[in-house]
C-alpha cells in the first residue's frame, strides 16, 4: 500500500471581490480538522472568480500568499487556478503547484479554454505532471481539458497516477462532466479528484473516483471539505494486472499496431470537421445545423475516405 491523503475544498466563489481571505482560512481549518491530509486542491478560479479583469501578475500576491500557507501548514497545495496576465499581455488560466516547502514546482496552463465562452484567454501548450517524492506522479487537468481524452492520454503516458481536476462548472452539463470523470478514471486507471466550486464558481457536486471508475465520494450542493486517503498501489496493481483483473487498456494502447490517421497532418478522414462552421456563440433563434444538407459521403460512400 502507498497511502496518500488529499482533501478537496468545495466552497463559495464570489466574482466581485477576492476570495483569498476565506480560502486561506479554510486551508487552516482543513489541516486543523484533518491533520493527516498531505495535499489540498481548490476549484478552478476559486481565488478571484471567473472574470479576467482580476487577472494577476506572475509571482503575484496570490501565489505568494498560497506559498506561505503551504509552508506554514506543511502541505502540497493546488489552489485551483488563477487568471495570470503574462508580460506579453496574454492571459492564461493557470494552476500553480506548491510543495510543502512553499516552492512552486509547476504552473499548469489550461490547454482548452472553454470556448466560445472563456474568451480572451490563451491556451496553454504543455502537459503538466509533477512528482511527490516517495509517493508517485500527479497530473493536473483544468476543467474543460478532461473533455478531450488526448489530454489524459498524454498525462498518463507521462506516468501520472492521480489526475487533479479543478473545475468551474455551473451549467447543465455537470452531470455529463461527472460521467466523463468516471470514464476517465477507468480508461486510464488513475484516481480523479474533480473539485468544483459554488456560486459563481459552480454547482458543486465534486467527486473522487478510484482507478476502477468507482465513485468514492460525491459531494452535494453545499460547502464541503472532502478528505480522502488513496492508495497508489491500486493504480499500479490494476495497470499491471488489469482493471479488476480484466482489461489492460494502457498496455493495449501501447502494444497496438494501429495507426491513428486522425492525428496525421493532412488527414482526409478529418475533412468532415471542417464543415462544422466556426467556433462561436450561437445567437438567439440560431438555426445552425437545422435543415443542413447531409455531408456528401452520406449519399456517396466513395467520398467517405
Amino acid at each position: 500500500m502507498v497511502p496518500f491523503a488529499i482533501a478537496g475544498i468545495q466552497t463559495h466563489v464570489a466574482a466581485i471581490h477576492s476570495n483569498m481571505p476565506a480560502l486561506l482560512h479554510k486551508l487552516e481549518l482543513t489541516v486543523h480538522h484533518f491533520p493527516w491530509v498531505q495535499m489540498v486542491v481548490l476549484s478552478e478560479l476559486a481565488s478571484f472568480g471567473p472574470l479576467t479583469q482580476y487577472a494577476q501578475e506572475p509571482d503575484g500576491e496570490a501565489e505568494n500568499a498560497y506559498r506561505e500557507a503551504a509552508l506554514k501548514l506543511g502541505i502540497w497545495l493546488i489552489p485551483g487556478s488563477i487568471y495570470v496576465r503574462e508580460a506579453d499581455g496574454q492571459i492564461y488560466n493557470t494552476a500553480p503547484v506548491i510543495n510543502p516547502s512553499g516552492e512552486i514546482v509547476a504552473r499548469c496552463r489550461k490547454l482548452f479554454p472553454f470556448l466560445p465562452y472563456e474568451i480572451n484567454v490563451a491556451a496553454g501548450s504543455e502537459f503538466c505532471v509533477f512528482d511527490v517524492p516517495g509517493i508517485g506522479r500527479f497530473g493536473v487537468s483544468i476543467c474543460y481539458d478532461i473533455w478531450f481524452p488526448e489530454t489524459t492520454r498524454s498525462l498518463t503516458s507521462m506516468g501520472a497516477e492521480v489526475l487533479l481536476h479543478p473545475v468551474l462548472t455551473g451549467t447543465v452539463d455537470r452531470e455529463i462532466e461527472l460521467a466523463i470523470a468516471r470514464a476517465t478514471a477507468a480508461q486510464f486507471q488513475c484516481y480523479v479528484f474533480d473539485i468544483n466550486g459554488l456560486g459563481t464558481g459552480g454547482v458543486g457536486r465534486s467527486a473522487v473516483v478510484d482507478p476502477a471508475g468507482v465513485l468514492l465520494y460525491q459531494a452535494g450542493g453545499g460547502e464541503e471539505t472532502i478528505p480522502v486517503e488513496i492508495d497508489l498501489g491500486q493504480v499500479r496493481r490494476q495497470r499491471e494486472a488489469g482493471l479488476r483483473g480484466l482489461g489492460q487498456p494502457l498496455k493495449s494502447f501501447r502494444d497496438s499496431k494501429l495507426s491513428l490517421p486522425i492525428y496525421q497532418p493532412g488527414n482526409k478522414q478529418a475533412s468532415y470537421l471542417s464543415t462544422l462552421g466556426s467556433l462561436a456563440l450561437p445567437p438567439k433563434g440560431s438555426m445552425a445545423g437545422v435543415g443542413a444538407a447531409a455531408p456528401d459521403w452520406v449519399n456517396n460512400p466513395a467520398k467517405k475516405a
